[in-house]
């Protein structure tokens, strides 16, 4: 089994290579945003509990995400692999996922972070809002604000596969195709 952590700002393509590892590979693919997401568009307590966080461009209660990431875990303890995107978004989250993992036999084998400059993360996720109509992608405003949270919050969990030695920064700028193939040299370079 293997175990990545795709990490990168809002914006990098997390979610475009994350399916499409998912296909190559034949692992699991799980999106913490995309399941908030659809807590929210459901209804649910969680997701109305979520969605002020989400509109403000914050980052989702720790306990919340980490709840969510265990039953996941649980549940899929038998997959061929995973792609976590989106999380662990916190050195708490990382240090948790950790002890989650470690309760199933299992373990983080390598993060992988897509590197692209914080203009053309602004400018994809303005187009992204634009076509998908997502409330916190159509605001430069909330945009910069998630991308500073994103910086002062989440940026330091590659510190921590750093120091295990699980860390590999790949370029995200260029075609589907030559982001993938980065990362896909990476993930190779593990077997």
């Amino acid at each position: 089994m293997i175990n990545i952590v795709l990490f990168g700002a809002p914006g990098c393509g997390k979610g475009t290579q994350a399916q499409r590892l998912k296909e190559h590979y034949g692992i699991d693919h799980v999106s913490t945003g995309e399941v908030i997401r659809d807590e929210i568009r459901r209804g649910t307590e969680l997701g109305r509990s979520m969605e002020q966080y989400i509109k403000e461009g914050k980052l989702a209660p720790d306990a919340i995400v980490i709840g969510m990431i265990a039953n996941y875990v649980a549940a899929h303890k038998d997959a061929k692999g995973c792609i976590f995107d989106g999380f662990p978004r916190t050195t708490v989250q990382a240090e948790e996922f950790d002890r989650i993992l470690e309760k199933e036999g299992l373990k983080v084998d390598i993060m992988v972070d897509l590197h692209v400059p914080e203009e053309e993360l602004v400018k994809r996720l303005l187009l992204r809002g634009k076509d998908s109509g997502r409330a916190d992608d159509a605001s430069e405003e909330v945009i910069r604000e998630r991308l500073a949270v994103y910086h002062r919050q989440t940026a330091v969990v590659a510190d921590y596969y750093t120091a295990q030695q699980k860390y590999a920064a790949v370029n995200g700028v260029g075609t589907m195709d030559e982001v993938f193939d980065r990362i896909a040299a990476v993930i190779d370079g593990l077997k």
